[in-house]
């Protein structure tokens, strides 16, 4: 490809040897040549160029005299300068002109104010939340549901984007353990949860609407409803999660994860979610109900979920697969009110928010032949007695720093920081000793009033919890 940036001009007075020279000095100043870059040799370069291999000779030579190159008999030539190492011929440092700042259109510049998700991009260690573990997935029996949906994707027809099958056995996994009441019509498949807020957020909201989300909560939430022109309002929780503001005014859409919030993990009663769901106005008031991590109680009963409550098509439910089973699967799912669902396949298909039929095929078998839900039982209880062993030792030995918040489910806790002590300096001490966690503080819209730590469960064992809380305790 090098051969086709070169253009020689055989009518210049400078000559063909001194065009090149200049010509590939430029290309790798210019960064389009980088630094370890191997050219080709002088005689296969002299034959597309269609000059003689004495020119191409001459300019290796040449620009190996200047330090573009390291040259030796019988090797190609290779480019050793780069970035602040550009030279030009007379060794004065070449300046890449500045790119003028791009015009961005009002979804994208809000999307760049928002918190998320690039600032939190903390690596995979103990006890960074969010996680389950994927080291307890049958990936085996994955892998072969995955070489089924394969072999038979050749006689599949094209079809819906949205999977028959995997909608059937999604509404009935629903209905049955969640208590969601919906038709397999209701659900659409999407690349993740976050896509499914994205596409609710284009098909309900007008800019200057209000909508209220949990403070502190899901950023993702926030940024996908402000992309849209939205006004978030952060609203404050109670030991029941969100709180109802008696005499307040509804707004267009509410977001709520009321199971397990996030990220405190508290439970919503029952009482609480029939008062929000008398507040909001039938067609005027629209309720995104999160149930990221809901596969997972441990203490009670669950309490069904708010959609199933609902019996005037005002709740919007979403959920995700890559809590439950592993992260890269890419798969989420929005069960739409009847009303919505079909604005919302069309909205679906013109963003392209279409997950993979391979993918969903094959998640359709894993759930109808009961592997899904052989899976869940076994890691609901991995994953609750990881929660008891990290609230021992917590208690035990930082007790006098921390005060925890144990969820009744979830994959993930709150230990709130006591003294005044700030969660932020917190979470860069523990990282640089190897404990990953997020701040509290940093999930909250506006001054955050409470800081404490995130700290995830379900992804670590027991020797690797015992090991994150003694280096949390010689950090504090």
């Amino acid at each position: 490809m090098i051969a086709g940036l070169i253009d020689l001009n055989r009518a210049d007075d400078e000559g063909l040897a001194a065009q090149l020279t200049g010509q590939l000095r430029r290309l790798i100043a210019s960064g389009r040549l980088g630094k370890g870059r191997a050219l080709p040799s002088s005689r296969q370069l002299a034959g597309d160029l269609g000059v003689s291999r004495n020119t191409v000779t001459y300019a290796f030579e040449q620009l190996a005299a200047e330090g573009y190159l390291a040259a030796s008999h019988g090797r190609r030539p290779v480019v050793i300068v780069d970035g602040a190492e550009r030279i030009d011929a007379a060794g004065a440092a070449i300046s890449r002109p500045r790119a003028p700042k791009p015009r961005l259109s009002p979804w994208a510049s809000k999307l760049q104010q928002a918190d998320w998700p690039m600032s939190y991009q903390a690596p995979l260690k103990p006890l960074r939340p969010g996680h389950g573990d994927a080291r307890e997935f049958p990936n085996d029996i994955w892998g072969r549901c995955l070489r089924r949906s394969a072999v038979g994707a050749a006689r599949r027809e094209l079809g819906p984007v949205n999977r028959p099958r995997l909608r059937e056995a999604l509404a009935h996994y629903l209905a049955t353990s969640r208590g969601v009441r919906a038709g397999a019509d209701q659900i659409l498949i999407l690349p993740s949860a976050q896509a499914a807020l994205t596409l609710i957020a284009a098909a309900v909201i007008t800019p200057g609407d209000e909508v209220w989300v949990e403070n502190p909560g899901y950023p993702g939430a926030a940024a996908a409803f402000r992309a849209s022109g939205a006004r978030v309002t952060g609203i404050g929780l109670d030991e029941q999660g969100m709180q109802r503001i008696a005499g307040q005014a509804t707004p267009t859409l509410i977001f709520m994860t009321p199971s397990h919030q996030h990220p405190t993990g508290r439970l919503m009663s029952l009482a609480r979610r029939t008062e929000f769901l008398r507040a909001s106005r039938p067609g005027k008031t629209w309720i995104v109900e999160d149930d990221y991590d809901g596969e997972f109680h441990y203490d009670s009963r669950p309490v069904p979920a708010l959609q199933g409550l609902d019996a005037h098509g005002r709740v919007f439910y979403v959920g995700t697969f890559s809590k439950a089973m592993t992260s890269d699967i890419r798969l989420g799912y929005l069960v739409a009110p009847p009303a919505m669902v079909s604005t919302l396949e069309i909205a679906q298909r013109h963003i392209g928010l279409i997950a993979s039929s391979h993918i969903q095929e094959a998640l359709a078998e894993f759930i109808a032949d009961g592997h899904f839900l052989a899976h869940l039982r076994r890691v609901r209880r991995l994953y609750h007695a990881r929660r008891d062993y990290l609230v021992a030792g917590l208690e035990r030995h930082l007790g006098e720093v921390l005060t925890v918040e144990v969820p009744s489910g979830g994959i993930q806790l709150v230990a709130r920081l006591k003294r005044g002590r700030t969660d932020q300096a917190a979470v860069k001490r523990l990282g640089e000793a190897g404990v990953v966690t997020r701040a509290l503080s940093s999930l909250a819209l506006g001054k955050p009033r409470d800081h404490g730590l995130l700290l995830g469960f379900a992804a670590w064992r027991e020797s690797e919890i015992s090991a994150a809380v003694r280096t949390m305790a010689s950090c504090f």
